[in-house]
C-alpha cells in the first residue's frame, strides 16, 4: 500500500537512536536540551521546551497562558480535535471560526467579523489558535494586528507546518504570536516517534513551561518556598503547581535531533512532489492545492479539492477505488465541531458551512520524503483512470 504519509528513517537516525541507548541516561539526559536548542535555532526562538506530544504542547500552552473556566479560545473547525481539545482540558470554552477557501486556513475576515460581535457580547477570546493547515502559513500578520486591537493571545498550531514560512519569517519564530507549538509525529515533517516542541521568546511564559512538564516542580530558588530550603542543601525541589509528566526521552530527541539535519531535503522532496502532482493532475476535475504568494508551505499534506459538478464520481467511491488499487488516501479533517462531543455542545450542521463544504469535496493525496517516481506516477496514473472513466 502507498500510505498518504510515511516517516523517512534511514541508518543515521537508527545509529542516533542506538548511542543513547547504549549511554547512561535515555530519559531526562542532555539531547533534550540539545533537541530543543537546535530546533529553536533553525525557526529563529528564544526558547523551545520539548513534551512528548503536540497534544501536550497545545494543553501546556494554554495553561501558561492562564486559560481558565470561563475563558473563551477560538481555532479552525478545519484541524485535528486537539487543536480544541486543549481549551476543554483547561475548562474553558471553546468556539471556532470558519476557513478561508483558497487556503484552508483560519478567515480573516470571518475572524474580525466575530470579534466585532464578540465584542459587543463582551464574549471576546481570551486566545486564538490559528491552524497551518497542511503547511501552508496562516496570514499571521493580520492575526497579530487583530490580537493587538482586541486584546487576545495567539498559540501557533504549526504541528503540520516546521520549516515554512511567510513573508520571509519562519513558523516558529513567535514573531506574531506568544507560543508556537510543533509535532513529531510519524506523519509529520521530521519525526521523534512520537514528540511535540513550544516555542516562545518570552521568558516568563517559559519558565512556566518549563515546571508544567515535570509536575509543575522546580529547583530554582527563585520560585521556592525558602522557609523550606538550607542554604547547605545540594539538591532540592518544590512543587508549586499542579503539572503533568508530559517529558519527552532523550531517545525520542535523539532521533528528532538527527531528522532536523535532514529537514531541508525533506521540504525539497515535498515541494518537487507538490510540483510533479501539479504539472500532472491540473486536467482533472479537481482544484488543486493553493499557494499564498510570499508563502513557503511545508507541504505536510497535499489536498486536492472534487468538482462536484464536474467530475463524475463522489469523493468516497474515489477513496475506495484508490484504496481497492493500493493507494491509501486520507481525508483532512471531519470538520471538529461535527464530532459527537462537540455536537452534544450545540454545535450544529451549518455552523461553519466553508469547512464543512471543503470536507464534503477534500482528499488528501500520498506525499511524503521517499515517495519513488514510480509510486507517484502509478498514483497519477490511478487518479486519471478513475476520474476519466
Amino acid at each position: 500500500m502507498i500510505n498518504y504519509a510515511f516517516q523517512n528513517i534511514d541508518q543515521s537516525d537508527i545509529d542516533s537512536v542506538v548511542e543513547v541507548l547504549k549511554s547512561q541516561l535515555i530519559t531526562q539526559g542532555p539531547k533534550i536540551e540539545e533537541f530543543e536548542k537546535a530546533v529553536a535555532s533553525k525557526v529563529d526562538a528564544t526558547h523551545a521546551v520539548a513534551v512528548n506530544s503536540a497534544t501536550s504542547a497545545l494543553h501546556l500552552a494554554c495553561l501558561a497562558l492562564e486559560v481558565g473556566p470561563d475563558d473563551w479560545v477560538w481555532t479552525s473547525p478545519n484541524t485535528f480535535v486537539a487543536s480544541a481539545n486543549c481549551a476543554i482540558h483547561c475548562g474553558a470554552n471553546i468556539d471556532f471560526v470558519d476557513i478561508d477557501s483558497r487556503t484552508y486556513n483560519m478567515s480573516i475576515d470571518h475572524l474580525l467579523e466575530k470579534l466585532k460581535i464578540s465584542k459587543r457580547l463582551n464574549k471576546l477570546p481570551k486566545v486564538v489558535i490559528p491552524v497551518h493547515f497542511a503547511g501552508q502559513p496562516c496570514d499571521m500578520v493580520a492575526i497579530h494586528k487583530l490580537s493587538q486591537e482586541y486584546g487576545f493571545q495567539v498559540i501557533e498550531d504549526a504541528s503540520h507546518a516546521i520549516g515554512a514560512e511567510y513573508n520571509k519569517i519562519k513558523v516558529g519564530s513567535c514573531y506574531h504570536s506568544q507560543i508556537t507549538i510543533f509535532s513529531f509525529h510519524p506523519v509529520k515533517i521530521i519525526t521523534s516517534g512520537e514528540g511535540g516542541m513550544l516555542l516562545t521568546n518570552e521568558n516568563k511564559i517559559f519558565e512556566r513551561l518549563i515546571r508544567l512538564r515535570t509536575h509543575g516542580i522546580t529547583n530554582k530558588k527563585k520560585f521556592m518556598d525558602l522557609q523550606e530550603v538550607n542554604d547547605d542543601e545540594i539538591w532540592n525541589y518544590q512543587q508549586i503547581e499542579l503539572g503533568f509528566n508530559f517529558r519527552l526521552t532523550d531517545i525520542h530527541a535523539s532521533l528528532g535531533i538527527s531528522q532536523l539535519k535532514r529537514l531541508d531535503k525533506f521540504l525539497n522532496d515535498r515541494h518537487e512532489i507538490a510540483k510533479y502532482y501539479d504539472k500532472n493532475l491540473k486536467h482533472l476535475p479537481i482544484t488543486l492545492p493553493y499557494q499564498e504568494l510570499g508563502n513557503y508551505s511545508s507541504y505536510h499534506l497535499y489536498p486536492i479539492r472534487i468538482k462536484k459538478n464536474v467530475a463524475s464520481k463522489k469523493q468516497n467511491e474515489i477513496l475506495n477505488l484508490l484504496k481497492k488499487n493500493g493507494i491509501l488516501a486520507n481525508l483532512h479533517y471531519p470538520p471538529v465541531h461535527l464530532h459527537p462531543f462537540y455536537k452534544a455542545m450545540g454545535f450544529k450542521k451549518n455552523d461553519f458551512i466553508e469547512a464543512e463544504q471543503y470536507h464534503r469535496e477534500v482528499l488528501t493525496l500520498p506525499l511524503y520524503s521517499g515517495l519513488t517516481k514510480d509510486q507517484l506516477n502509478y498514483v497519477i496514473d490511478i487518479m486519471n483512470k478513475i476520474f476519466i472513466s
